[in-house]
């Protein structure tokens, strides 16, 4: 079969593959940087549709790797601090993904036209976004299309969709919007109603189950490489300003290893609970990154591990199961730090009933104020996804409490060590699962069989005798 699209459109020339590369780059940092230009992100989205008309593999190859780096490179030049010189190397990993959307989506296009890479554009970014952000060992979800809109004030429609299908959304419009040109006037307004009857589907979802459950009063301080006593003082203070909490909240690795007594009694002397990040050994090398639960009587109540521990660095074993706090108010879900970044963790703590996520986190003062700002669109999205409050306490910021449409009702700023914040939660009697959840997966099947079906063709043309 002779390569139908390239027939109907000719080949990007360079001057145009330039300027659609150098746009993709800026139109991402627009959309992430700038609360006013968050739907740029839909214009990186339509160069990198526009870009898989390349004229061979090999540049799009190339073009790929340089839109990522450029895109990526600069929201995480903290990876400096933290892997050195590697870092090179995860930046080259991360942009592969997108260089690889380009490779596919020129294959797809070459073989079967615009219109069909039209269509599968949409899966194949969403499936590749997927997989590299949920489904293998270097797994990184903080720079995706749907985090961009993590404080905006359209984060509670969009969130009925869920991150990843927020992702699928504006890409089939960026395609949508590439292909128009090619289509009749009937086509495109049957697409274009298609699109805007998909777009509004968060009206028509299912919301949670509304405002059912108890109050909680929660409050936490940022604290860093604190000692028990220093950790104590810092409690103390923290009660006097906000009497009313009812529990306590502390960062991740809080403790270099189980609560300590002092703090257990710290919490039978006051009657008050406390969540608090520590260590939990296993033996003299190996231990579980845990949150650890102390009850009013000094006795730890609940832990949970963490499940995805930081890869590349020292951060424990993963947790052996998952499971929900039963406690006083209502049913509590615990992500540690990084957990908090994957859809297939804290999915499992809503399936078990929670009503409220809390996430102590270590985000180190040296790891820079990108770091911080990029991980804090975290649990906003969480929260409107699943329609529960979220209560996040990083060790120098920026903690956040949140409430189940995704908005931000206090917070403590970075680096800001001793900073406090408390709320209260309004528990729902539950939450709910987005759509995207059973799509993502789907895409990502779709994608892998999309690719497997190109190679295989591609190596049946090679084979064939001219």
């Amino acid at each position: 079969m002779k390569p139908s699209a390239l027939m109907q459109n000719k080949p990007l020339r360079w001057p145009a593959s330039l300027l659609f590369a150098a746009a993709a780059a800026v139109f991402f940092h627009l959309a992430y940087l700038f609360d006013f230009c968050h739907w740029c992100i839909v214009l990186f989205l339509y160069c990198l549709f526009r870009l898989a008309g390349l004229a061979t593999a090999r540049r799009a190859l190339w073009i790929g790797m340089a839109v990522g780096l450029a895109a990526y490179s600069p929201h995480l030049a903290f990876f400096w601090t933290l892997f050195d010189s590697g870092a090179i190397a995860l930046w080259c990993i991360l942009s592969f993904w997108l260089a690889l959307f380009l490779v596919a989506g020129r294959a797809c296009l070459v073989r079967f036209g615009p219109v069909v890479w039209a269509v599968a554009a949409p899966f194949l970014w969403t499936g590749l976004e997927f997989f590299r952000s949920e489904l293998y060992h270097l797994r990184f979800a903080w720079l995706n299309a749907g985090y961009v809109f993590s404080s905006s004030s359209a984060l509670p429609f969009l969130a009925g969709l869920g991150v990843y299908g927020i992702g699928f959304l504006l890409m089939a419009w960026a395609a949508f919007a590439g292909v128009a040109a090619q289509l009749s006037r009937p086509a495109r307004l049957a697409v274009a109603m298609a699109l805007a009857a998909i777009s509004i589907l968060p009206f028509w979802l299912p919301a949670g189950a509304g405002l059912g459950g108890k109050a909680i009063h929660v409050a936490g301080v940022q604290l860093e490489d604190s000692s028990p006593m220093q950790t104590r003082t810092a409690l103390d203070v923290l009660l006097k300003k906000f009497p009313g909490t009812e529990l306590f909240v502390l960062s991740e690795n809080a403790f270099d290893g189980p609560v300590p007594p002092e703090i257990c009694a710290w919490c039978k002397e006051h009657g008050r609970w406390l969540a608090a990040g520590g260590k939990d050994p296993i033996s003299p090398v190996e231990y579980y990154n845990t949150a650890f639960v102390v009850g009013q009587d000094g006795a730890v109540a609940f832990r949970q591990a963490k499940c995805v521990p930081v890869q590349l660095m020292k951060d424990g074993l993963p947790a052996r199961q998952q499971c929900v706090w039963d406690s006083p108010w209502g049913k509590l879900g615990f992500g540690i730090c990084y957990d908090a970044s994957y859809t297939v963790v804290t999915d499992e703590l809503i399936r078990q009933g929670a009503q409220a996520l809390i996430f102590p986190t270590m985000d180190y003062e040296d790891w820079g104020k990108a770091e911080h700002e990029m991980h804090s669109r975290i649990a906003p999205m969480r929260a409107a996804e699943y329609e529960v409050p979220v209560f996040r306490v990083c060790s120098s910021g920026i903690s956040q409490a949140v409430d189940g449409r995704g908005r931000v009702i206090a917070t403590a700023p970075y680096p800001g060590p001793g900073a406090m914040l408390a709320a209260q939660l309004q528990l729902p009697a539950r939450g709910r699962m987005p759509p995207d959840r059973w799509l993502a997966p789907l895409a990502a099947a779709a994608a892998a069989g999309l690719m497997l079906f190109l190679i295989v063709d591609a190596a049946r043309r090679i084979r064939r005798p001219r």
